[in-house]
């Protein structure tokens, strides 16, 4: 059975969802505010969440856009919002499956074990190599030229993200979507992260060797030629 985290505010809600999970073998932990959840989610991972949108610190949405900064733990959003345009903003922004309050024992424990099956049934994580470049996505490093390269989070995801489409232009959308976790943004973000990540690459944009700008398109990754 798996480790579930239940974040949600409301005392009798969350006894009632830790009972129906533990009831059917699973460890349950849990938090009352979004801060709390995020310091569980950093310092213990579990295999999934329940993420209530109403939290008095943090709405849910802030919330889950933070966990997706910091894990990729599957994530079932729990809301009373049945707003079609809502849940579909919930989904493009990370979450994995939700549920409309109120919801059964049953209804739940069939949604968690879906997500579940799918996280576990994910394919293995891989080595990639392009030219002189080496992302291991299971150990979160990466080397150039047999010499280690630091990174910060984002910009390993960012880089990790590419390699595994290398000679591909991804779009500036698609990064927005897979690595930041938003449906939109601003994308000064992405140049900044580009910038500091060629930096490390040893290169520049005028100069690039493995990062190559697409005008009005995107970026390629490739080896240098």
């Amino acid at each position: 059975m798996a480790t579930v985290l239940v974040v949600e505010d409301d005392e009798f809600v969350r006894s009632a969802i830790i009972h129906e999970l533990g009831r059917r073998g699973h460890a349950v932990r849990s938090a009352g505010c979004a801060l709390d959840a995020l310091r569980e989610i950093s310092q213990r991972p579990p295999d999934a969440v329940v993420l209530d949108l109403g939290l008095p610190d943090l709405d849910g949405s802030e919330a889950l856009r933070m966990v997706r900064g910091v894990s990729d733990v599957p994530v079932i959003v729990a809301t009373a919002r049945d707003d079609e345009t809502e849940i579909v903003r919930l989904l493009r922004a990370g979450a994995d499956d939700y549920l409309v309050k109120p919801f059964s024992g049953d209804h739940l424990s069939a949604r968690l074990d879906a997500v579940l099956r799918r996280a576990r049934s994910a394919p293995a994580p891989q080595i990639f190599r392009v030219g002189g470049l080496e992302v291991d996505v299971a150990r979160r490093e990466a080397a150039l030229d047999g010499g280690p390269l630091s990174l910060t989070r984002r910009e390993f995801d960012l880089l990790a993200y590419l390699a595994a489409r290398a000679d591909r232009v991804v779009t500036r959308q698609e990064l927005l979507a897979e690595v930041w976790r938003q449906s939109y943004g601003d994308d000064q973000t992405i140049d900044v992260h580009l910038s500091w990540l060629r930096r490390k690459l040893g290169e520049s944009a005028s100069q690039p060797r493995y990062l190559h700008t697409v005008r009005g398109v995107g970026v390629m990754l490739s080896a240098p030629r």
